[in-house]
């Protein structure tokens, strides 16, 4: 057998000092496991699979966890759905993200696309967190309320949801690139009491005005009581009947923080709604805690003296975990604006980020860009970039060690919205293989089955599932009473097990590589293929700006594997589809190669810039748009048409 070497291996003098390490020491000393080596990552996930009680139980206790009331046991429920986790034990996911800090250290820093910056301390931010707690209980706001954001990515953003936590009130939030309609879509369905509402944002050169959006928003939320105005891209926001930020800073400060039970409702994530209208995903107070506990401080190693930027939106769950660095200490870094790469490679080096987290497609534009960060730039401070949203292709592995650091780690992960966090990812300890995501994360009982159940060997597709429950979980689906639709996305298919939707191999090595969704996968000629592999193919083509790919069985029982792309710079046609089918064949496999190459000016994706294979796919089948695709979840609904446009005039030139 040949030994395939990593691509990447941990520095061995600091892997000692990790978090991930102490905590695997610590596991020792306290009883709960013995390890021979500390270091060994797969020996500790098998234990906290194994025994997923104790391990988030010592979670809890490694990680200090501040009961309010104690629980009287830790997973006294062991089944999905339906685990009961830490029962009687009360807590306050707000007071946790504000007791690490130091008072003088940059809590929240924003950066704006036209280089303005604000940041708030640890003691500002508990300072405007009471406030605004004090204002909203002054409005009514009781726990198990709900309050709805429609926001930038603000500072204002974070200090509200903290006061909203302490609160025990429930949370919600949009981005302001939604229209009206399309907001409320998702957050009508909660009947908020409050609504926080902010007037513009950056984006591409220009500042957008939204207010006449949040007013008509108003009108689209049942049994709304009030709303609190923010300006935000320096745009004033005068509503009736509403009052506004400096109003809440102003109020009578209350620093109380709910204790509320474990499962209390702690926000509410929205699924793309693409597909139909967004569902609303409930965590819980507890469940997420630990999970943020987890994902951030033992996997990213996020601790207090470090500087967190995950590029990201309102309207993505990173969002959510990004604000969750402030349970480790950490100053966190927001960006309103256009994630262009000579934009944040630069702003990554002035604030000394540690930790950055991002997408491929970001990093594939960097590489497209020529841009050499590495060389141009003082990276030096940065330990950790972390990548997800997409899967990651095993060239932006290599462009990134020979043009931005051959020291720094570059981790793969992925996970979701329904549990906002993660399935399988890297840790300090975890070597990088290209193309591959390091190993299962802990706690997180990952294996790959076929349709029938059953495990496949090692290098085989199947189903991701998860055999084990997480605290972080889905509590409930928002007006699911009877759990009939959180059965149905997670439970149908496997009974009593979570089907995640990944196609997904296991390698011999106990890395992971995601083929891409499992109901967007390539059936050609009875073989399954996964669209990453595609993807990967010619994800380093300096010609290719964009790219999508889906296989559509026809009425007739053929065939049909479609490649969009979008050129980057203006190639030959004829050229570019000649060296597609080229660098696809050989990278790949002949059965990969498409049908056709259609060209398009651009293509649309999800508001979080995820790829509409399933929607695209369903469409060229022959279903109604109308009946399969939400168009104001797309970020550009004139590019789905043109995209459908031209694939039927492929197809009948064919």
């Amino acid at each position: 057998m040949t030994v395939i070497q990593p691509d990447w291996v941990p520095d061995p003098s600091l892997v000692g000092k990790t978090r991930i390490v102490r905590f695997a020491t610590w596991l020792g000393t306290r009883g709960y496991a013995s390890f021979d080596d500390v270091t060994d990552y797969a020996a500790l996930h098998a234990w906290s699979v194994a025994h997923p009680g104790e391990f988030w139980a010592a979670v809890a206790e490694f990680f200090e966890v501040d009961w309010s009331t104690a629980p009287t046991g830790a997973l006294t429920e062991r089944r999905m759905p339906g685990a009961v986790w830490f029962p009687d034990g009360t807590l306050n996911f707000g007071a946790h993200l504000l007791r690490a800090g130091a008072d003088d250290q940059d809590a929240v820093v924003l950066v704006a696309e036209n280089g303005s910056r604000t940041a708030i301390t640890y003691a500002e931010l508990r300072t405007q967190a009471f406030a605004v707690a004090g204002r909203l209980r002054a409005l009514g706001v009781e726990p198990g309320d709900r309050v709805a954001a429609y926001l930038p990515n603000c500072v204002e953003g974070v200090v509200a949801f903290v006061a909203t936590a302490l609160v025990g009130a429930v949370w919600a939030q949009t981005g302001l690139d939604y229209a009206a309609p399309s907001a409320a879509d998702r957050m009508a369905q909660l009947e908020p009491r409050v609504l926080i509402a902010g007037s513009g944002y950056h984006f591409g050169g220009t500042v957008h005005d939204r207010r006449a959006d949040a007013h008509a928003l108003r009108d689209l939320l049942p049994g709304l009581q009030h709303t609190i105005t923010v300006e935000t891209a320096g745009l004033t926001h005068p509503l009736d009947d509403a009052s506004t930020w400096a109003d809440a800073l102003a109020a009578d400060p209350d620093p109380t923080a709910v204790a509320v039970p474990f499962a209390h409702p702690l926000w509410v994530l929205f699924t793309s709604g693409t597909t139909g209208k967004p569902k609303g995903i409930v965590h819980g107070h507890g469940g997420v805690l630990l999970e943020q506990l987890v994902s951030p401080g033992l996997h990213m190693d996020v601790r207090g003296d470090d500087v967190f930027f995950w590029f990201t939106t309102p309207n993505w769950m990173m969002w959510n975990a990004q604000v969750c660095g402030l349970l480790h200490g950490a100053t966190i870094v927001l960006y309103d604006g256009r994630p262009r790469p000579d934009a944040l490679w630069p702003l990554v080096a002035d604030l000394g980020v540690t930790v950055f987290g991002t997408s491929p497609g970001f990093l594939e534009a960097s590489q497209r860009a020529g841009l050499e960060p590495g060389r141009e730039l003082d990276l030096s401070k940065l330990r950790l970039v972390g990548v997800t949203g997409s899967v990651l292709p095993a060239s932006a592995n290599a462009w990134f060690r020979h043009h931005v650091s051959a020291s720094v780690q570059l981790g793969s992960m992925s996970g979701g919205t329904d549990i906002c966090g993660i399935f399988v990812a890297s840790a300090p300890t975890t070597p990088v293989y290209d193309g591959e995501i390091s190993a299962p994360a802990l706690g997180a009982a990952v294996q790959v089955w076929n349709a029938d159940g059953e495990e496949v060997p090692a290098g085989t597709p199947g189903e991701m599932v998860i055999t084990e429950p997480m605290p972080s979980m889905p509590l409930r689906f928002w007006a699911d009473p009877d759990d009939r639709k959180l059965n149905d996305t997670y439970f149908a298919d496997f009974p009593g097990v979570w089907r995640h939707g990944d196609l997904t191999v296991r390698t011999e090595r106990g890395t992971v590589v995601i083929l891409g969704r499992s109901d967007a996968t390539i059936n050609r000629h009875g073989v399954r293929l996964g669209s990453a592999e595609i993807y990967d193919a010619i994800s380093d083509l300096p010609e290719v700006a964009d790219a999508l790919v889906v296989g559509v069985e026809e009425p007739d029982g053929g065939y049909w594997l479609p490649l969009f792309v979008v050129p980057h710079g203006s190639p030959d046609p004829a050229n570019l589809v000649s060296l597609l089918r080229q660098r696809i064949t050989e990278r790949a496999s002949p059965r990969h190669a498409p049908d056709d190459v259609v060209i398009v000016s651009r293509l649309p994706h999800t508001r979080t810039g995820k790829r509409l294979e399933v929607p695209v796919k369903r469409i060229l089948q022959g279903a109604d748009p109308e009946q399969v695709i939400n168009r104001g979840a797309v970020d550009d609904p004139e590019a789905l048409d043109a995209l459908v446009a031209a694939a039927r005039t492929k197809r009948g030139q064919r």
